[in-house]
Formats: C-alpha cells, structure tokens, sequence
C-alpha cells in the first residue's frame, strides 16, 4: 500500500511552482497567532527568500501540511502528512492516495471546508478511530487560498497530533475516576469507624447505664408494690365505710372501723401516699431521661444535618451517659458560660466530648476533679475539659491524635477515639488544644466555630 509521492514529496505531475509557494507562505502566515506554528517556523517564513526555502521548510516541518484543490486533489504534501496520510486511509484497498476521497471522511470533514471556503479558515479538533490501532486526535487549520469565487481557490491545511494529550487526558480522567472511588470507600470507612468507635464507647458503658437504670427502677417497683398494699387498705376501709353509712344508728361497726384505721395506720398512709407517687414519678423521668440520652447519643436516627444546637445540653446529656465511669472516682465541677446556639452536628460532638471525658476518667485513679468550662472567645465556642489525673508524658502527647495509638493494655481501648475526634472537629472547622503536666493533669480545649460558612440550618 504505497501513496503515490515522488522525491520532492509532492504528488507526481505536480511541480513546486511559485504558486505553491505563494500558497504555503500564504498558510505559514495565515493568523499572527496560528497556535500550529512553531516559532522557529515563524521566524523562518519571514525570512524566506526563495522558493526552496519555502519547500525545505514545510518538508522538514513536523505539523502534516497539505495543499488541496476544490474537487479534493492534492496539490503538495510534506513527508510529515505522508505518513498521516498512510494511517487515515479509507480502504485498505487503495494504491493511489492522491485526493481526499481516498482518506478518512474525518480527516478533513467536508463541513470543514465548507466554513473555511465562506469565512477564510476553520479550526477544530478532530477525532478518528481507525480499524487497527489507536485512536488519532487531531487539531486541523483549514485556510481558503485565493478568492472564493476563483476557479483556482484551494485551501491549506495544517494538523498537529494532539493524541498524546488525548491519552494523556483518558488516562488522568481514569485516574480521577479511581481517586472519586477511593475517595468514596475512605469515606464510607471513614464513617464506618465513627460508628464503630461509637458502638465501642457504648458497649464499655452499657455495664455502667444498666446499673443507672436498675437503681431507680428498683425503687419505682418496691414503691409500686407498697402502694398495691395501701390502695386494697384503702379499698378495704373505704367499703367498710360505705356498710356503716348503710346501716342505721347507733352503728356498733364504728367501733370495727376505728380498729381498721389503727390497724391500717390510715394517717401514715395519707401522708406517704403523696411521697410514693413522687419518687416513683422520679424514678420513671430517671429512666426516662437515661433512655433519652442514650438515644441522643448513639443518634441511630439521626440524618447527620447541621444544625443551630446548645452545646450545654449536649455536654450535661454526655455527662449523665458517662456518669457512672466517673462518679466511683472523680467529681465533676461544671462551669458554663453564656454560649449561643452553635452550628453543628450535636451527635458528632457529643462523641468528642464522651471520648475526652472517658479519657479524663481513666486518667484518674481515685478522690480526682474533672472540669468542664465553656466560654466564647470571638467567633468560637470553647469547651474546656480538665482533670488532675496522671498527666500524657511529652514524648506522647504529638502522637495522641495518631489512628490506632494508645498507651492502654491489649483490649482496653482501640486506639480511634481522639483520631476520630480530631476527623470530627476537623469537619466542623475546629481545632483542639491540649497541655499536660505529668502527674499532674491535662487540659483539653476545643474550639469550635459558632457558624458555618454559607450555610442555612435549623435550630434544635
């Protein structure tokens, strides 16, 4: 399969005349800003004297130039278009390239020619798939030469192969691709942790919030059951009561009644009623507000929305979820200041406040203090959570926020919960703050943004 170019790499029959040569100055010149063009073949064009000047130019330039009539016949070729000539061909059949019918119909796309031949010249990319081979991207310059309406009128074209750039561009779109899906399991595992580090933190309290619950459920069943044995008294009393107002006087069941009453000791009965009723009611709004704290914590139904949110509830919700870690060795001194609603994930940073405080309990052996202090300073909020427990030695404390790391026994902690806290604070724009004195405590401060940018929330 051999295109028919002699030596000059002009087709046979054709010779480089002054109008070819006129015609390729005319190209070389065609737009001051012709991005197709080297500058070494600017430079050189304006310098051209001769016709071989111009010829050896464009021969050993490397953008495929051709010269074509208005019926598609080839007037020049340089060898650079030779051998893109030999990659678009239409058939495989053909021996004789001689004219654009015998090329790839998108080489030099008739709609091309039609804007260049009205407007003086078209530029575009274009894309061809051959049958063998890789995809060839193109960046054609199509411009008319001579007059429009001239029997003559041919027109130039200059390509340059833009199909690296075209791979070059598959491949990163790929790559993107592959960082989105990366992105997206980092992501889902990202939360998966937060969940699991959360499943974690209640699993260690359950033992805790059972034995909060059973203390006044334990109350609410003994009172319950006095207060069966006082209502049948009653019952009882009252009944009798009814049979003597039936019966006429002298009644002899007054007596009988005054003997249930001191029986019954009705008097005592009358006054501890009231109290029963009360702690029982206690105990159940206990229970209840455990249950709820629980469920504000863990947010199984929570949608994750940013929210205008009161910190202080979420810390005392916290505390009284975490109570039972702390109240067999520490007390708790709250301080808070006049917070506003801050913009937030309330079930997010309830988990940082639980890991820093459960942390601050275990760094307490026994009779410790644990501080929690809010205050606003500019335009964030400051949750300072203190304790006078043993303190983070210094050679530890850069590495505290690190996945995994933990100076705790094998099955005593996963090494996530400040790693998580700080990914949380992280996405609220947060920072944390932290100074520790061996043995003598350690000081967490967390900075929290009142608002969001360019952000509208409800309040809760």
């Amino acid at each position: 399969m051999n295109l028919m170019f002699d030596d000059s790499h002009a087709f046979q029959g054709s010779d480089f005349g002054d109008g070819h040569a006129a015609a390729l100055r005319d190209i070389l010149s065609a737009r001051p800003d012709n991005r197709f063009r080297t500058s070494a073949i600017i430079t050189a064009s304006m310098d051209m004297r001769t016709d071989e000047d111009v010829r050896q130019l464009t021969d050993t330039a490397q953008q495929p130039t051709l010269i074509f009539d208005v019926g598609g016949k080839f007037c020049y070729v340089n060898r650079s278009f030779q051998a893109l000539a030999r990659a678009c061909l239409r058939d495989n059949a053909v021996t004789q390239a001689d004219r654009l019918a015998h090329l790839h119909p998108d080489l030099i796309p008739a709609a091309a020619i039609a804007l260049a031949s009205s407007k003086g010249e078209w530029s575009g990319e274009i894309f061809i798939a051959p049958p063998q081979g890789r995809p060839i991207v193109l960046q054609l310059q199509l411009v008319r030469l001579g007059n429009e309406d001239a029997f003559d009128c041919r027109f130039g074209a200059i390509f340059r192969d833009a199909s690296e750039e075209y791979a070059r561009g598959c491949e990163l779109q790929a790559r993107n691709v592959e960082l989105e899906a990366a992105n997206a399991k980092y992501r889902s595992a990202h939360e998966q942790l937060i969940q699991t580090e959360k499943m974690a933190s209640i699993g260690q309290l359950a033992a805790g919030v059972a034995h909060e619950i059973n203390n006044p459920i334990g109350y609410v069943h003994s009172n319950l059951a006095t207060l069966v044995n006082y209502t049948s008294h009653l019952l009882s009393l009252i009944q009798a009561y009814e049979n003597a107002v039936a019966r006429e006087k002298p009644n002899p069941l007054l007596a009988e009644i005054e003997e249930m009453r001191r029986r019954f000791d009705i008097e005592f009965v009358r006054d501890d009623l009231p109290q029963l009723l009360s702690e029982s009611r206690e105990g159940v709004e206990r229970v209840r507000k455990i249950v709820q704290d629980l469920k504000d914590f863990s947010r199984s139904d929570a949608t994750h929305e940013w929210v205008m949110a009161d910190l202080h509830k979420g810390l005392d919700s916290t505390l009284n979820i975490v109570w039972n870690e702390l109240k067999y060795k520490a007390r708790v001194v709250k301080t808070y200041g006049e917070l506003p609603r801050v913009e937030c994930i309330p079930s997010e940073l309830n988990q940082v406040f639980l890991n820093i405080l459960v942390n601050a309990g275990q760094a307490i052996e026994q009779n410790g203090v644990i501080t929690v202090t809010t205050s606003l300073e500019g335009a964030e909020a400051c949750v300072a959570i203190g304790d006078d427990g043993m303190g983070i030695p210094e050679n530890v404390l850069p590495k505290i926020f690190d996945p995994f790391f933990t100076t705790k026994a094998v099955g005593a902690g996963t090494g996530l919960g400040l790693s998580i806290s700080y990914g949380i604070l992280k996405k609220h724009g947060g920072r944390f703050e932290v100074s520790s004195t061996p043995g003598q405590g350690t000081l967490f401060k967390i900075y929290i943004p009142v608002r969001q940018p360019a952000r509208e929330v409800p309040s809760i």
